[in-house]
């Protein structure tokens, strides 16, 4: 069984209280967005695997813990997705990156593909993909089903704000997938937008709106 683990950082929740703000501009969300990303990161990493090894520092030799095991991908969900990356590249700048495309029907609310490209061996990799946005949940159960169809059994769920609606059919949909979140909202409107949220996350990164 996967985990589900709500970060209740201070800096994380602060760092989320700024983007909420409608005042906060592009660059600002942007920025905001990737720090978050590197501490949500710190966190969904605090499992991996280590190994001894030796080392000479210069005063002596020691046997001290690297990295170990499978190897890091980071899949973001397009287009907002994206703006989490670079935070979680910070930490991990050998992951290889994919992108999985999904725009949501705003009558339906129902998201269709129009993109995915995995790294190569995805089978054998530890996948982070990130959203900043978990509001009905059907964008990161379609992508969590890309990922399995080509094998690939670890992965781990980023989002910095999670409607209790989709938290819950993401969790029951993929039980076995461990989940991340900055912070769980009160609930979905009318449009399907988190309630209080910060908007439309991916016009919000990049300026569209």
């Amino acid at each position: 069984m996967g985990n589900t683990v709500i970060l209740d950082h201070p800096l994380i929740r602060h760092k989320i209280t700024l983007l909420r703000d409608e005042r906060t501009g592009t660059r600002d969300f942007r920025i905001l967005v990737e720090e978050i990303a590197l501490l949500m990161c710190y966190e969904a990493l605090r499992d991996l695997p280590t190994e001894l090894v030796a080392v000479k520092t210069p005063i002596a030799s020691a046997m001290e813990p690297m990295i170990t095991g499978k190897k890091l991908a980071v899949v973001p969900i397009l287009r907002a997705g994206l703006g989490m990356v670079d935070g979680i590249l910070t930490l991990v700048p050998s992951a290889k990156v994919g992108h999985i495309g999904l725009c949501r029907d705003e009558v339906t609310h129902k998201p269709h593909e129009y993109y995915c490209k995995l790294p190569g061996g995805i089978a054998e990799r530890l996948v982070i993909l990130p959203d900043p946005m978990l509001a009905t949940g059907g964008s990161a159960i379609q992508a969590v089903d890309f990922i399995k169809a080509k094998g690939c059994t670890n992965i781990k769920f980023m989002c910095v704000i999670a409607a209790p609606e989709g938290l819950k059919a993401l969790q029951t949909a993929h039980p076995d997938i461990d989940i991340y979140v900055g912070c769980l909202d009160d609930h979905l409107n009318e449009n399907a937008y988190i309630v209080p949220g910060l908007g439309d996350a991916g016009d919000r990164i990049f300026g569209t709106k």
